[in-house]
């Protein structure tokens, strides 16, 4: 029984956890580039790294909020582009790998507006 509790518990570790909130804005009261704005996006990655980030358990890096939630998400909704406003992710190289440690925890965010 505690080796089947703690396969549950390493399995459930190991998926990825992501998070993506919208809200749908009007063309009158917010301003896009390049379009007409239709959602706010904003996408979050937490991911997990072994020894001082060298080793990815569940990515969690800048290409997968962008490509695979933002924009994702803005073409299910109809947009055809992502104006990117924010995006920021850890630092993982040089003297922030120390704060890997044995096992890290890095986290990745954008957010943007989905325009048509």
């Amino acid at each position: 029984m505690k080796k089947a509790i703690f396969s549950a518990v390493v399995a459930s570790s190991l998926m990825a956890c992501t998070s993506v909130e919208t809200a749908v804005v009007s063309g009158n009261e917010v301003v896009a580039t390049g379009g007409e704005p239709i959602a706010v996006i904003q996408g979050a990655a937490l991911g997990l790294t072994a020894i001082f980030h060298v080793v990815d358990l569940v990515q969690s890096d800048l290409d997968t909020v962008v490509n695979k939630l933002l924009v994702a998400e803005a073409k299910a909704m109809g947009g055809n582009k992502v104006q990117l406003l924010s995006a920021g992710t850890t630092p993982r190289h040089g003297l922030f790998a120390l704060t890997g440690g044995i096992i890290g925890v890095p986290i990745s965010a954008a957010i943007g507006v989905a325009v048509k």
